[in-house]
């Protein structure tokens, strides 16, 4: 497939359209490689292990949901120079797909509800929510991580809310309950936002959260997903 084809069907995917204004610099092709595409790989972030897999596999795209270039590249020294001189060496394109894969229909929140068996899902502005038939360890269970709650919360929930990755916005959070949610998952909770929150939240990790809506994608594209989750540990 040429490079122009691949473009117009990621369009397609996750319309540029939908991305938040901010992000909209930040995603599409980033970096230009060679113009087919035969072997494509799929990760939520393009870390140095990840980018070494997809060039050990000779892959000719990368496609990530978050961007290595967060901010105006001044210099390339650093992680981020490793990152780019593997990647701009072995003559392959990376593309990211972020706040626009977020909102598409079967992207990063539509895969995180099915996960969650959700009923009844509608979208949110950044978010879905559903009817939650499992409880909470069945969550724990089935994002493969621990979870933390805020506030008064039992073991089961009715209508949940979810926005995957960075989701606690004190707006999100009043749709939320403008819709009709009793709880609210999402990742990296500020205190001061858990203080005011107006219903009870559940906490999981950033990767757990996004990580399935990317391995989704690559299933459905016959791609190569490559794993590489946060390295993360508990202590008593």
């Amino acid at each position: 497939m040429h490079i122009r084809a691949f473009l117009e069907e990621m369009e397609r995917l996750a319309p540029s359209f939908l991305a938040d204004d901010s992000d909209r610099e930040r995603i599409g092709l980033i970096v230009e490689g060679r113009p087919e595409i035969t072997k494509v790989c799929c990760a939520l972030d393009p870390t140095p292990g990840v980018v070494a897999r997809a060039v050990a596999v000779s892959a000719d795209m990368l496609v990530v949901h978050h961007t290595p270039l967060w901010t105006p590249v001044t210099k390339l020294t650093g992680r981020t120079g490793q990152i780019l001189h593997a990647i701009l060496a072995a003559d392959m394109n990376l593309y990211v797909m972020h706040t626009n894969f977020d909102r598409a229909d079967d992207g990063i929140n539509d895969a995180l509800a099915r996960l969650l068996l959700l009923t009844d899902i509608s979208p949110l502005s950044l978010g879905r929510i559903g009817t939650c038939h499992i409880t909470l360890s069945d969550i724990s269970r089935v994002l493969g991580g621990g979870i933390r709650t805020w506030g008064a919360l039992g073991e089961t929930v009715t209508r949940l809310a979810v926005v995957a990755g960075s989701g606690f916005d004190p707006g999100l959070l009043q749709e939320a309950v403008d819709r009709g949610a009793d709880a609210f998952l999402s990742s990296e909770m500020k205190h001061a936002v858990a203080r005011a929150a107006p219903l009870p939240c559940i906490e999981a990790t950033h990767y757990a959260l996004e990580a399935p809506g990317m391995r989704e994608l690559a299933s459905r594209m016959g791609w190569e997903y490559i794993d590489d989750p946060p390295v993360v540990r508990q202590f008593p």
